[in-house]
């Protein structure tokens, strides 16, 4: 079981990973899975595809964990449906309930969900809306959406200003379908080479491009509403809220400690920040698999073996 480090020699991405396409209502979830134990599935973010937890997956199995990895309904190999004008099919809360037939599918009906980026908010809806099927919840580099709007400075709009510009119709998809290598960047030698190929490959899809955007414009809209109903109503995660984010992103620098925010939508938070820019799961896989260990409950498969050098590599 191997993780692709782009090196002469080095194991394939997944390999020893069951591969998979399975029927959900309104799509199909392209998954890889392996493993015995407590079950974990892994979320990635935009606009990669499950491919970005190649680093982290097989040490999470080696660790003695089932791992489920999809990519996101529209992502990558997984299908969506069109979009629609007020955004729902491709709404968090959709999303969720795909990824929530596929581990059903898969004979999972408990699991624990770590989720970076875009995949964070797909985590807590699936979380938030499904608790008797969510055990922890571990979220990277986010805060909520609501959060997000209510905290706009100029700062903000500078950094973030592809937020906006995604809500756009149609001219999105015509700017960055043009030239994908100048819209998205992404380094073999950083991201290991089937994972930059595979990623590579998805940005030039137009059916992947605007299902990326529909989920920005999803967000911005239909999820937004969707937190503003859980606030309004007092909802909040009841499970274990790890929270982690990568220090040498704006995240902390734009809003500060995300765990005092957090603790105003959660029971039960605790996380800090990793020493890593935004996709941590490809530039910190070592630190990032301790902290979800210790999280997760790493050991608590009897005699789950431990690859060398798997648990701590950088």
């Amino acid at each position: 079981m191997g993780f692709d480090d782009s090196g002469g020699g080095a194991p394939r991405m997944f390999d020893g990973f069951v591969v998979e396409d399975i029927a959900v209502p309104g799509g199909t979830v392209h998954v890889r899975h392996t493993g015995s134990g407590p079950v974990v599935l892994l979320l990635h973010g935009h606009p990669r595809t499950g491919s970005t937890w190649h680093r982290v997956a097989p040490r999470l199995a080696a660790l003695g964990f089932t791992v489920v990895v999809p990519d996101l309904p529209g992502y990558g190999a997984s299908l969506a449906p069109d979009p629609t004008p007020d955004h729902a099919p491709h709404s968090k809360r959709a999303s969720s309930e795909r990824l929530l037939a596929a581990m059903h599918a898969l004979g999972h009906e408990r699991f624990a969900v770590v989720g970076h980026d875009r995949g964070s908010y797909v985590a807590y809806r699936m979380a938030m809306d499904h608790p008797e099927a969510v055990s922890r919840v571990a979220l990277l580099d986010c805060i909520p959406i609501v959060e997000h709007l209510e905290r706009i400075t100029p700062e903000f709009a500078t950094q973030w200003w592809h937020w906006f510009f995604f809500l756009q119709p149609e001219t999105p998809e015509r700017v960055i379908l043009a030239d994908p290598d100048s819209w998205y960047h992404g380094d073999p030698q950083v991201m290991g080479a089937e994972n930059h190929a595979e990623w590579r490959e998805a940005t030039r899809s137009p059916r992947v491009v605007r299902a990326m955007l529909e989920d920005y414009r999803a967000g911005l809209t239909v999820d937004r509403a969707h937190e503003e109903a859980d606030r309004a109503a007092g909802r909040r995660l009841t499970q274990p809220l790890l929270v982690l984010w990568s220090t040498r992103d704006d995240l902390e620098q734009l809003f500060g400690d995300p765990l005092v925010i957090w603790r105003n939508w959660a029971d039960d938070v605790r996380g800090h920040g990793i020493d890593s820019d935004h996709h941590v799961a490809e530039e910190a896989p070592g630190e990032l698999t301790d902290a979800l260990a210790a999280f997760l409950g790493a050991g608590t498969t009897e005699g789950a073996g431990v690859h060398p050098g798997v648990h701590s590599a950088p």
